[in-house]
């Protein structure tokens, strides 16, 4: 035999639900959300004796819209995404996911990097970092091919 409770149906009374759902009907984001969220950028990093090896993934970029700065053991990693305007000949956009902007990524590496040894290639979304260690510091943008 079970206990019937007549008001277990009923939603508990909770005053800051409400709240919440007032923001998200304003369209407001929850602020904390964003420090948890996990970098769009996501990385693979080795390390030999000599070198980093980094692989970024990075799809549907092109060259000329990533760029990596090195200073001394810090690597940033900046990739800037476009709106394209496809509309023409009658058409109009219904609806538009994909993102338009920067990711961006910041990392330390154990040891400087020696940016005059360093390279950087691009190729089918993966982006191959080859960070030589340095004892040192200078600082250098990276060409990427």
């Amino acid at each position: 035999m079970m206990h019937f409770d007549p008001l277990s149906d009923i939603a508990r009374f909770d005053p800051l639900r409400s709240m919440d759902d007032f923001f998200k009907d304003m369209g407001f984001k929850d602020a904390l959300k964003d420090f948890t969220r996990p970098s769009p950028i996501r990385l693979d990093v080795t390390e030999s004796e000599q070198a980093y090896l980094i692989k970024a993934e990075l799809p549907g970029f092109k060259v000329e819209d990533i760029s990596v700065d090195i200073d001394g053991n810090r690597v940033s990693i900046l990739a800037e995404s476009r709106q394209e305007h496809e509309e023409g000949n009658g058409q109009k956009v219904v609806r538009r996911e994909r993102y338009t902007g920067q990711y961006f990524r910041s990392f330390s590496l154990g040891q400087d990097i020696d940016t005059d040894k360093s390279t950087a290639r691009y190729r089918d979304g993966v982006l191959d970092l080859e960070l030589p260690k340095l004892v040192g510091g200078s600082a250098k943008r990276l060409q990427i091919s």
